[in-house]
């Protein structure tokens, strides 16, 4: 079979026998997901509507959020360029639940797509709702996070999706542990439970770039991400490490209090070796131009940042978290430290700034497993074998 380019409309086939002409259309099919911002979701779910195969699947994608002020910062120019339709129904908090739901399900009977794919909490509820409100029976829920957080609003998050599980056909969890959560802990159904692993892009050859003494990390500044905890034990190694420095891309809850701390006398002494970058859009450039990357998370899903220092060619010093293992492999070893043990996390920091030589073959082993395992194509591939199973 034919595969087109993303963007690449392909002309549909028809097939006649006698005066009977079956006219075969690619299968309708609608994703929404909360927002539309540069985050692991967001490209995730960006990259399977646009790579999906156009003779089989057409696609039209929803946000819950207005469209975003700074789009170049965002998804959005990426699936337009594509040629797929993104409709935003301009939710901002709670208040507007109501008008979202009933945009959305007037959205759905107007586009009539086969089936849904939903991303990230609030839109896999909102989903199931509009889906179910207009007999839309396939609906395909992501679960992209092994949700812990101990807030009454993540555990009520917890017992919305068992109560409506349902009307739920199938949820896709990224890794293995997030589907034995959900199963043990949300109480979802196993055997509505399909494990498909996030892909990352992985060049052969990248452009040449000079490499700095620098530990990266990348993500959003939240609780979930350790970073309170990880933040407040830089002045305690870093010292150990002359010549080195941390670099913190991206933005978040916690923003404001690590740059209290890092304005704090317990940042004297290696104020000028952290940057606090705030969100950045030349990541692959920053990955290719650190050293390692260091991920303290307390839980996880299946980290793309991960993937994604792993196909720059980087060793990486990442906390035991849902996904991390999955992703590294036999590769583990010395590269994972359980979430707290700062002397285990110093030590694998400093065995990497240590052994240069070592550093780069374990990066490019790391880049060697993500292309194997973790391509793009192949967590396509899955996502199109589970849509026209769905589909019959």
């Amino acid at each position: 079979m034919l595969r087109n380019t993303p963007g690449r409309q392909v002309p549909q086939l028809s097939v006649t026998t006698g005066l009977l002409s079956i006219h075969k259309s690619p299968r309708k099919l609608a994703f929404c997901i909360t927002e539309l911002h540069r985050g692991g979701a967001e490209r995730a779910l960006c990259e399977l509507a646009r790579r999906l195969d156009r003779n089989r699947f057409t696609v039209t994608v929803y946000s819950l959020q207005p469209r975003p002020e700074n789009e170049e910062n965002s998804c959005v120019p990426m699936l337009e360029t594509a040629g797929i339709p993104v409709r935003f129904l301009g939710m901002r908090g709670k208040a507007s639940f109501l008008s979202g739901f009933f945009r959305l399900r007037r959205l759905l009977k107007n586009d009539r797509p086969e089936l849904l794919l939903t991303f990230l909490f609030h839109a896999n509820f909102l989903g199931r709702l509009a889906a179910r409100s207009v007999g839309l029976r396939h609906v395909v829920a992501g679960i992209r996070v092994a949700e812990h957080r101990q807030s009454h609003g993540a555990r009520w998050h917890l017992t919305l999706d068992r109560w409506t599980s349902p009307w739920v056909e199938r949820y896709v969890c990224v890794s293995r542990a997030v589907a034995e959560f959900s199963e043990h802990v949300g109480g979802l159904p196993a055997g509505k439970l399909e494990v498909i692993p996030n892909g990352v892009t992985v060049l052969e050859t990248q452009p040449a770039v000079s490499k700095e003494n620098r530990i990266l990390y990348v993500g959003r500044l939240d609780e979930q991400k350790g970073l309170d905890w990880f933040f407040e034990t830089v002045p305690r190694w870093l010292p150990n490490l002359p010549g080195w420095e941390l670099w913190i891309a991206g933005d978040g809850p916690l923003r404001r209090h690590l740059t209290d701390l890092w304005l704090s006398p317990h940042f004297d002494r290696v104020r000028k070796r952290v940057k606090l970058l705030g969100w950045q859009a030349n990541i692959p450039e920053l990955m290719r131009s650190s050293r390692m990357l260091v991920l303290p998370s307390r839980w996880e899903g299946m980290p793309n940042v991960l993937l994604q220092a792993m196909s720059a060619r980087l060793p990486v010093v990442a906390a035991q978290a849902e996904g991390v293992q999955e992703v590294l492999g036999n590769l583990a070893e010395d590269q994972i430290f359980h979430f707290g043990d700062e002397k285990t996390m110093f030590e694998l920091l400093t065995n990497w700034a240590s052994h240069p030589e070592q550093a780069e073959e374990r990066g490019q082993a790391n880049y060697e497993r993500a292309r194997d395992h973790f391509s793009q194509d192949a967590t396509v591939a899955r996502y199109e074998r589970l849509f026209a199973e769905i589909l019959g």
